[in-house]
């Protein structure tokens, strides 16, 4: 990998995660890289500058904070195909970042990279767009909206819980109604964040897949389903009287779906591409560790599987 360009992202008002970037550009620099560095948070939004002051190819994405910092940085940069080192510097739970202690010698981080001696895992994301009128209208009404985890559509009201009502479609067909909170389409990675907060399936990185999973529905036989990537989920807002519907993606509002209008999710044309750094990353060991796993309430000994009688 050549570092010729690099973007460095940090959590904002976050003094440790801002400290550690200022240290990234000065090491940069010294290599002779161009630095585009800023805050990033739910007021701060640099990738949209990073992207049109670049002044030529952006070789690396270092973003320096938690989940959510990643999945913004993935959201903008998935596009345009930028690598993502995401470091958990001032995160918490930090599924999707590389743990602070392997990223501590930042001048050997930059020698194995310009040497190629790394991984890249390739996730899966999703894209949802908004149509008006019937199925006949495949022109969308607007703009593409990418996302790593999820799409959710729900309600949103600054004075009271609003249940919603909606229609599920999935390529064209009609597969159910749901009265809730909403509906949650995730992707793979995002099986075990908001999804799996609403008993939903956990998928394995790895896959391709869809899933739909009704968020407190008023009925015992709505369930999660699991879809082929291929697979386009359309979903129609009924009985919306006060226009309080709304999608959201990896929970960032992204427009209000009037009715009449649908949205469309299916798997987007580009994946979100993450730099693995540890040699002995295991997704069941991060399923462990950050869902803490314990086994069974009595623990018991395995001695078959080391070869022991």
């Amino acid at each position: 990998m050549q570092l010729k360009q690099v973007i460095i992202a940090y959590k904002a008002k976050d003094s440790h995660s801002r400290s550690w970037a200022e240290k990234c550009a000065r090491q940069l620099e010294n290599r002779q890289c161009h630095i585009l560095m800023g805050p990033s948070g739910t007021q701060d939004n640099p990738y949209p500058v990073f992207l049109a002051s670049a002044m030529s190819q952006i070789d690396l994405a270092v973003v320096l904070g938690g989940d959510g910092t990643a999945l913004a940085a993935a959201r903008h940069l998935a596009g345009e195909g930028v690598p993502i080192l995401a470091v958990n510097v001032g995160g918490h739970l930090g599924f999707l970042t590389e743990p602070f202690e392997e990223f501590k010698d930042t001048e050997q981080i930059w020698d194995r990279l310009s040497e190629d001696r790394y991984a890249i895992q390739r996730r899966m994301m999703v894209q949802a767009a908004v149509f008006e009128g019937d199925r006949s209208n495949m022109e969308p009404f607007s703009d593409r909206f990418l996302a790593l985890n999820e799409m959710c559509v729900k309600p949103a009201s600054a004075d009271r819980m609003i249940t919603s009502i909606l229609e599920m479609e999935i390529d064209g067909e009609v597969v159910d109604q749901y009265q809730g909170d909403g509906l949650i389409v995730a992707t793979p990675t995002g099986s075990t964040c908001y999804t799996l907060s609403a008993n939903g399936p956990i998928l394995h990185d790895g896959m391709e897949a869809i899933t739909v999973t009704p968020i407190c529905p008023l009925s015992l036989s709505s369930r999660s389903i699991v879809l082929p990537s291929g697979s386009v989920v359309s979903i129609w807002p009924l009985g919306d009287y006060e226009l309080n519907t709304k999608l959201w993606m990896d929970g960032v509002l992204a427009t209000s779906i009037w009715p009449g209008q649908r949205v469309d999710v299916r798997m987007a044309d580009c994946y979100a591409k993450f730099i693995i750094l540890r040699e002995n990353y295991s997704y069941y060991q991060t399923l462990r560790e950050k869902l803490q796993w314990a086994g069974a309430r009595i623990p018991y000994s395995n001695n078959h599987r080391n070869g022991k009688s």
